[in-house]
């Protein structure tokens, strides 16, 4: 694990530097502010719904000493510190049952950037963006993914961020929760006898269209894919009234609803897309199968049914048409409309995921668990549901 972490990290550097040497065009500009994103102006809403979201962490040393990094290395390694410091510290918030929300990390990791982008400043809108995507890597545990104790397995989870915050500014996601709650968990099970353990690492994904599109699943889970370095991925988001399972993830965008900065696709059940990586269409068959053992997970005790879900929409004369399937044979000839996991990016980072599983031929298990839905925060349904989803994945494990 040691050099899967080395090669996340030498990955991560490589491509910052490229970034870093584009902006060396001598255009260094004087007291330069970025424009903020629609995400990052949500910030006043959300304070003044939610006094004191984004205050239970202090940054203010850091505001304070900002304008006093002489070079772009040092306000990259001070948004890099405090992007750790803030991750770690929002994971002991809710252990420790002090702030057991993971909407804090997120209006805080908003308020921060908002901060660096509208702080005059000597960096170019390229360093600028460079800075924020260092912050954005810490502080969301990216490069937080290292394996510390000796167990018998590993385990990898992803959670989103909250969204669709012009409908609720005070929705939370138990995705997001769980990434929290669950990082650097040892889980034990017994199997023949035998005590085995498994520790738990995990990173926190944005909603926002163009960053999947950017590969920002590929890059963060190609390095475990490759070195086979892991026993278990599950990518994991907020979904409907039960638990789900996504059988077949399917490869095209057909959400209406737009992501955290409002960007629409233009796609809808008739006309769905074929998502980019980087300058390119994604190339990739139009269904996938998840891979995680789905019947020892269904056997999970909570309070939530946990469904096997086979349900997909294909296109079919031009027309949206909702079909199960048993096999993925059977839409070997079809369009995707929705996976199981429905046309948004919840159904997209399963799809990827096991799309580039497939595709660097690794056999690690990889599956979407939806959890859910919850209205705006709830504390006891959220722990209520991440109990449920440890149980699931111990059920996991001793099938694995």
């Amino acid at each position: 694990m040691k050099f899967t972490t080395t090669f996340l990290i030498s990955l991560f550097v490589a491509n910052l530097s490229a970034v870093a040497l584009a902006s060396v065009d001598g255009h260094s500009a004087s007291d330069h502010k970025v424009e903020l994103t629609i995400e990052e102006l949500r910030v006043v809403k959300a304070q003044e719904a939610m006094p004191g979201v984004n205050a239970h962490f202090d940054w203010s040393a850091f505001k304070s000493r900002w304008a006093q990094n002489s070079t772009f290395i040092l306000a990259q390694q001070s948004l890099s510190l405090l992007g750790n410091q803030l991750w770690q510290y929002s994971k002991e918030q809710a252990k420790n049952g002090q702030v057991v929300d993971d909407r804090p990390l997120y209006w805080t990791r908003l308020a921060i950037i908002s901060f660096v982008k509208s702080s005059p400043s000597k960096y170019s809108q390229t360093e600028l963006t460079a800075l924020v995507e260092t912050f954005e890597n810490t502080s969301r545990g990216r490069d937080d993914l290292i394996y510390q104790q000796d167990t018998d397995k590993r385990i990898l989870l992803t959670g989103f961020d909250p969204f669709l915050l012009d409908r609720n500014i005070k929705q939370s996601n138990p995705s997001g929760l769980a990434a929290l709650l669950l990082d650097g968990v040892v889980i034990k099970y017994e199997k023949d006898g035998k005590v085995i353990t498994a520790e738990i690492n995990t990173a926190m994904v944005p909603v926002r269209y163009a960053d999947f599109d950017q590969g920002e699943v590929e890059s963060l889970l190609a390095p475990f894919y490759a070195l086979n370095s892991v026993d278990l991925i599950a990518t994991i988001s907020m979904g409907r009234s039960d638990f789900d399972l996504e059988h077949f993830p399917g490869l095209r965008r057909s959400a209406t609803a737009p992501d955290n900065v409002n960007v629409y696709t233009g796609a809808n059940k008739n006309n769905p897309i074929v998502p980019s990586l980087g300058e390119a269409a994604f190339v990739g068959d139009e269904f996938v199968l998840f891979s995680l053992p789905y019947q020892a997970m269904m056997k999970a005790k909570g309070p939530y049914k946990i469904n096997d879900n086979r349900g997909v929409t294909i296109l079919e004369a031009g027309t949206a048409k909702n079909i199960t399937a048993n096999s993925l044979a059977e839409l070997a000839d079809k369009i995707a409309v929705q996976g199981g996991g429905g046309g948004y990016l919840s159904n997209e980072i399963s799809y990827r995921s096991i799309a580039l599983r497939n595709k660097l031929g690794s056999t690690i298990p990889t599956g979407h668990i939806h959890t859910p839905r919850i209205s705006g925060f709830d504390v006891t349904t959220n722990q209520a549901i991440i109990a449920q989803i440890e149980a699931m994945l111990i059920q996991a494990l001793t099938e694995i």
